[in-house]
């Protein structure tokens, strides 16, 4: 079988302890790096644990598990797929943080990896994903590490959370939610919808939603289902003045009956502000802006949930 061993690397203007520490906290990648959707950590002793990653690799949504080995006193980091997604049959690597002086470090990502009986055509696939995904990484995490300390990029992200009680069962506001093949029947604000499911539990969800004023976007999501109580949710088709979105549906049965909620987490993009808001709007109009979209959309949609859910009670 054939081995390929790859390495990339990136200098950032940061001290190493920082990086590595952003690295180490695998549940912020989907907020920090572009092709990770979500992340499932259990720990599994000193130093060691096992994450379940969902991610794209070359435009089409992953799904594998990995066992990881924390070493903060050399800043390494080093995985090793156990269950990897074909055509990958095996694939492991080393993160490693080596510090410049007090104020940078360079970070190299080390990969071996081979295909599924070998085939040429795979190994090329595999090739041309690890080497688009570790750039898009390096890129992101010199990014975000290196704007981390300014004020304003504290100010460009945030979260909320809408929430409904619903007088009826939870695991059937779930599956109106799940189902969103359906919402372009099921939901006024929705004009189109485009929902697949090749991987149970891994979905694909492209729609055209109607604004306020008339107005509609577009924009497409990898959604993760787990169990019949949360669905997580990365956008990768984003409105303009965001340039990330995640989020994640939770379903619960509660003593009246069930609460569901969407939260989000956003991050703006400065770029855009003046050319849809106007040339004198802040960093906060844009906050109350995206919030207010997203909050009516949501509360439109866990309101028709709630409707359903009751219905069927």
């Amino acid at each position: 079988m054939t081995t390929r061993e790859v390495e990339h690397e990136i200098t950032i203007s940061a001290p190493a302890a920082a990086v590595y520490r952003l690295l180490a906290e695998v549940t912020n990648w989907p907020r920090v790096f572009p092709p990770t959707i979500y992340v499932d950590r259990e720990g599994t002793g000193a130093g060691e644990e096992r994450i379940r990653i969902w991610a794209t690799a070359n435009g089409e949504p992953k799904t594998w598990t990995s066992r990881r080995t924390l070493d903060p006193e050399a800043l390494r980091i080093t995985f090793r797929q156990e269950v990897p997604a074909p055509p990958v049959a095996a694939m492991g690597g080393t993160w490693i943080v080596e510090p410049l002086d007090e104020g940078s470090c360079r970070v190299r990502l080390l990969h071996d990896y081979r295909a599924v009986d070998d085939d040429p055509h795979d190994l090329l696939w595999i090739e041309r994903a690890v080497d688009r995904n570790s750039t898009s990484e390096l890129a992101a995490l010199k990014e975000n590490v290196e704007r981390v300390h300014e004020a304003e990029a504290q100010e460009l992200t945030f979260s909320f959370t809408d929430s409904v009680r619903i007088d009826g069962a939870a695991k059937d506001a779930f599956a109106f939610v799940n189902e969103a093949g359906l919402w372009t029947e099921r939901l006024p604000h929705v004009a189109r919808v485009r929902f697949t499911e090749d991987t149970p539990g891994l979905q694909e969800l492209e729609m055209d939603t109607r604004a306020k004023d008339g107005s509609t976007h577009t924009t497409k999501s990898y959604r993760v289902v787990l169990g019949q109580h949360r669905i997580a949710y990365k956008q990768v088709t984003l409105p303009a003045l965001m340039t990330l979105h995640t989020g994640v549906w939770t379903f619960e049965e509660t003593e009246a009956g069930a609460t569901a909620s969407s939260q989000h987490t956003v991050t703006l993009n400065t770029d855009n502000i003046a050319k849809i808001l106007g040339p004198g709007a802040t960093v906060a109009d844009a906050r109350a802006y995206v919030r207010s979209a997203l909050s009516t959309n949501s509360l439109a949609t866990l309101g028709h949930a709630k409707e359903y859910a009751e219905r069927n009670r």
